[in-house]
């Protein structure tokens, strides 16, 4: 008999401080506000047993509603604040969901600030993570763009390696890219993990990490002013795919 696949649950978080880039969260890409790609990618990869949106803001909420996830209740606003860590939500939306009744053996953290991660992204996470034994949880990266061989710190007047772990014969910020040791970053695309390394250890990840590397701009993230410019300059050049939304376009009328 084939051993029954792990219920997971597809969080997203969208609060509603944003101080770079006001409304972030909920700020028009391509006809729709940018959460509505992450609930459409996460809809469609039909991983979830429920995708649920964690925000602090009934606006938001009635944005996530219209384009068919679960706001089953608001985030406190303690929860919601620039510097809170992603433990405190996570934990508050996991023990809520399990005095409703759900309960789920694993949660995906989906930010809405990617909009470029697609249904088969998800799926092909999903797919790696199941698979695999022995491990916590499993995080998106990519290879670094500025490595972090060639960074420095500054000590008043002098500097030194940020990573002071080259050879002496040949120093990591005197070598060429290539022939630096590869190194990854992680991206805000998708987190998966068990959801006991919340209740037993106080944390999302554990502390066995297996990584899933994105492809493309499956890792995008929409941070500031200059990154949505790029990306709906991506999106009017055909650079890029969106995930399909079935919905129309949630009207200015409603938001305002």
């Amino acid at each position: 008999m084939a051993e029954k696949e792990p219920t997971i649950v597809g969080l997203i978080p969208a609060r509603s401080g944003s101080k770079r880039v006001p409304d972030k969260n909920i700020r028009p890409l391509a006809g729709h506000p940018v959460m509505a790609y992450t609930i459409a990618a996460a809809l469609e990869s039909g991983v979830f047993a429920d995708v649920i949106v964690s925000t602090d803001s009934e606006r938001y909420a009635e944005i996530a509603r219209y384009y068919g996830a679960e706001v089953p209740f608001l985030r406190p606003h303690a929860l919601a604040g620039d510097v809170s860590p992603d433990i405190e939500w996570i934990a508050y939306t996991l023990k809520e969901l399990r005095k409703e009744g759900r309960g789920y053996d694993c949660f995906s953290i989906l930010r809405p600030t990617s909009p470029f991660r697609l249904a088969q992204t998800i799926q092909r996470a999903w797919k790696a993570f199941v698979a695999e034994e022995g491990v916590d949880s499993l995080r998106a990266v990519e290879r670094c763009q500025q490595h972090p061989g060639k960074m420095w710190v500054l000590r008043g007047n002098r500097m030194m390696p940020l990573l002071p772990l080259s050879p002496p014969e040949q120093p990591w910020h005197s070598s060429q890219y290539q022939a630096l040791p590869k190194v990854y970053v992680q991206n805000a695309s998708l987190e998966i993990a068990w959801t006991r390394v919340v209740f037993e250890q106080r944390t999302i990840s554990g502390t066995v990490l297996m990584p899933f590397l994105t492809e493309g701009y499956e890792g995008f993230d929409l941070n500031n002013p200059y990154d949505w410019k790029l990306a709906e300059h991506l999106v009017a050049g055909g650079n890029v795919q969106l995930p399909s939304v079935p919905q129309s376009q949630y009207s200015i009328e409603r938001q305002n």
